[in-house]
């Protein structure tokens, strides 16, 4: 009799753990997507910093080109309006295609593409580009560990029994996808 009770408390004290093991890896995951998409916000507000200096030094080799700087303008401004991963993925996708805008723009002045303040920015803004690529890969990975523990077996018991609910990955346009074309 006192091996069976024994057997019973430590199934009793191993479901226990389990679960209070899984719930907090839960919770550590979801928090690791939170600083995720908080790495991606950071990266995406040096960018929109960075925007409105790199408008006005064209702006002073380029004053007709006013529809691609209302472009960036308007792009910019929904990035910082965008609460969620996709309404920010689908804004930085439209900044994005303004920026390319912009940088069209400039090709076509030489002294403007050999300003060094224009160099600078070009440079600061592909250092960011880079660091929000970053970031976008680290929130997509904790969102994967995240999904896919919440759905595994037996997680997925727990997971729905404290309602633990799939993250959406961070996305990019298929018309972002394509191969850019560089022509000298």
């Amino acid at each position: 009799m006192d091996i069976t009770i024994g057997i019973i408390i430590f199934v009793i004290i191993a479901i226990v753990a389990y679960v209070w093991l899984t719930y907090n890896s839960l919770i550590t995951l979801r928090e690791r997507i939170k600083e995720a998409l908080s790495g991606i916000d950071v990266q995406l507000k040096r960018r929109t910093d960075l925007i409105p200096n790199l408008v006005e030094t064209v702006k002073g080799y380029a004053k007709h080109e006013k529809e691609v700087f209302e472009n960036v303008t308007k792009a910019r401004s929904m990035l910082m309006k965008a609460d969620s991963p996709h309404a920010k993925a689908e804004a930085d996708n439209m900044l994005t295609g303004a920026l390319k805008s912009l940088f069209a723009v400039a090709e076509a002045y030489p002294t403007l593409r050999a300003s060094e303040n224009f160099q600078h920015l070009q440079e600061e803004l592909s250092d960011t580009e880079n660091k929000i690529s970053y970031s976008r890969q680290f929130y997509n990975s904790n969102v994967l560990a995240y999904n896919t523990k919440i759905q595994m077996f037996p997680s997925s018991l727990i997971a729905n029994q404290f309602g633990f609910k799939a993250k959406e990955f961070f996305e990019t346009e298929e018309s972002e996808k394509k191969p850019v074309k560089v022509s000298f």
